[in-house]
């Protein structure tokens, strides 16, 4: 079993950076490749961004050139980093496990987190 907390969610203004992260208790967290999705109310969720575990990185539409994933193996932690927020980037972020490293399904999420709120103001 696999416990996954975010954190680092806030309210910031447009144009601004945040970086959440994401740590992962129980399991082996270097065995799983890890995801970020958002999702606002009566929206699906959406795909942010998600490795494989071997280096390559994978990013939605709305994230590239913006948001970088990152990971700790050592604290178990992964980490987003987003710049240049914009308004459309208020949602809420859940960070996820899975086995298909770089998927944006979300149904091939094994493990979520209980997400973490960024606001982003205009």
């Amino acid at each position: 079993q696999v416990q996954l907390v975010e954190s680092g969610g806030r309210l910031v203004q447009t144009g601004g950076s945040l970086r959440l992260s994401c740590a992962a208790s129980g399991g082996t967290f270097s065995t799983y490749a890890m995801g970020w999705f958002r999702q606002t109310p009566g929206k699906e969720r959406e795909f942010v961004a998600a490795d494989n575990r071997y280096g390559t990185n994978f990013y939605g539409h709305s994230a590239r050139g913006r948001f970088t994933i990152s990971r700790d193996n050592a604290e178990k932690k992964v980490y987003l980093q987003m710049n240049s927020l914009e308004p459309e980037d208020t949602a809420l972020y859940y960070c996820a496990t899975t086995q298909k490293g770089g998927s944006s399904d979300p149904n091939d999420y094994d493990y979520w987190g209980q997400g973490t709120q960024v606001t982003v103001s205009s």
